[in-house]
């Protein structure tokens, strides 16, 4: 009895739901979903190290035609800024939480291991970044608008910084860079923590009384 009960309720429901995406509000958050599925599939992609996918590769691992694909984007560089406007917060967070207390030291190493783990998590994200730079232009604005963001927020890790010479502050900006920590993770085959000493002693280095 209650299998047939299941049974009925099941169906209703179903009916419910085609009834619900037959009208106006129903296409519409069907609509969302798939826009949504698309920006997902595009996002997991390049987290797992496919750089630059095809519109066809997101349209299969999202599970629609490549029609409904170019439905809801124009071009593969709109979906990218999209997937980049909603990844956004979480990433800036990343990159500009932490313990901005202590010694000068101190600070060195927090602002360090904090921009490391913003590296390792989106290390992928990044590189498709640099990847798409010479596409668009304007992907390449957005890199270098988070550039002059990072070196933002290593001024409010690091106050000292604003007191040095140019170039000393352009080299301080290239041993925080992620291209300084991805060369010393693969080309060199550091460990990470390896590598964030590496990078504090350089630039404890550069930074008087660090």
């Amino acid at each position: 009895m209650k299998a047939t009960e299941d049974l009925v309720t099941n169906s209703l429901q179903n009916s419910l739901k085609s009834e619900s995406d037959a009208t106006p509000d129903g296409r519409h958050l069907r609509a969302e979903r798939t826009r949504k599925s698309i920006i997902d599939a595009a996002a997991s992609m390049i987290t797992e190290g496919i750089l630059a996918p095809t519109a066809q590769q997101i349209a299969d691992r999202a599970g629609v035609g490549i029609r409904s694909f170019f439905r809801h984007f124009d071009d593969m560089e709109t979906l990218f800024l999209t997937a980049d406007e909603e990844s956004r917060d979480s990433m800036e967070a990343l990159f500009t939480g932490g313990d901005r207390c202590g010694s000068l030291q101190e600070r060195i190493r927090h602002a360090v291991e904090r921009r490391s783990e913003g590296y390792e998590i989106h290390g992928n994200g990044i590189r498709a970044s640099k990847a798409m730079f010479w596409r668009w232009k304007v992907m390449r604005k957005k890199y270098q608008g988070y550039q002059r963001g990072l070196r933002k927020d290593l001024d409010d890790w690091l106050p000292e910084l604003k007191a040095l010479p140019k170039a000393e502050r352009e080299g301080i900006d290239a041993i925080a860079s992620a291209e300084m920590w991805f060369r010393l993770r693969e080309e060199q085959e550091l460990s990470k923590q390896r590598s964030i000493e590496v990078v504090v002693n350089l630039l404890g280095g550069l930074i008087p009384n660090a």
